[in-house]
């Protein structure tokens, strides 16, 4: 799909790899929306980038039809989705003789799975509804982010594993889903990499982790997820997978 002058909504585009992608997008001449609840920093960086932000909950049956209707009235239905919102607190199943917060669990849950196929489900009957773009009949592109916790869970992420797990396992069925009406849908699993929850610990905690990649010895940055999503928007026999973005990092239990 040709990116130029095309609509596209980015979840969680305040900050990380959605910021990443929405400035990729925006560069390559896309129409952006960035949707995340950081209204501040969301709508500066819209502004800078020519778009426009929409204060949004993806868990939020209302907010995020709202959201997609925001969208189709400043920049048309949204041609392209790139789910980035997440969470991912950590807890063990059982510790110290209290079991996992049952609240937390479905939070989480809630958020990174459930979120990103709300947005899919609207996004993809916007595309639906709309004309093809080009030969083969494309009408949409969906990307959803998953991790290496979807694999390689570490002590601790049983619920952000199952949240990742599941936005894998609903890729290739919701591709299949899809694939009448012209609309992709693919994953995109990423190793460690330099989001604002990183830069929280201190930096030889970072080099550390950095170097514990097998090759490049760092940690992964935003323009490069957001590269790797333009390439599966640009390249329209990407459809139906999961993707590692990880320097062949195998994440061991801690």
């Amino acid at each position: 799909m040709d990116i130029s002058g095309v609509s596209a909504a980015v979840t969680g585009g305040a900050s990380g790899l959605g910021e990443g992608t929405a400035r990729e997008l925006a560069a390559a001449g896309a129409k952006v929306a960035i949707l995340d609840l950081n209204k501040d920093r969301g709508e500066g960086i819209a502004s800078e980038l020519g778009g426009i932000f929409v204060e949004c909950d993806v868990s939020s049956e209302d907010a995020a039809a709202a959201a997609f209707e925001t969208i189709k009235n400043a920049h048309g239905a949204a041609r392209i989705l790139v789910n980035c919102a997440g969470i991912g607190p950590a807890a063990k199943t059982t510790s110290r003789g209290e079991p996992h917060s049952f609240a937390q669990f479905s939070k989480v849950i809630t958020i990174n799975l459930i979120g990103s196929f709300n947005c899919i489900r609207l996004a993809a009957t916007h595309m639906a509804a709309e004309d093809p773009v080009n030969d083969d009949g494309e009408r949409g592109v969906c990307i959803s982010t998953a991790s290496v916790a979807a694999f390689d869970g570490q002590i601790g992420q049983a619920a952000y594993s199952a949240s990742k797990g599941g936005v894998v396992g609903m890729t290739l069925p919701i591709a299949r889903d899809l694939s009448n009406l012209g609309i992709r849908n693919c994953t995109i699993a990423p190793g460690l990499f330099k989001t604002p929850l990183m830069e929280t610990l201190p930096e030889k905690v970072q080099e550390a982790l950095g170097a514990s990649v097998p090759f490049p010895q760092r940690l992964g940055t935003p323009y490069e997820y957001a590269s790797l999503a333009r390439h599966i928007i640009e390249n329209p026999m990407m459809n139906g997978e999961v993707i590692r973005l990880d320097g062949a990092i195998r994440m061991a239990p801690r």
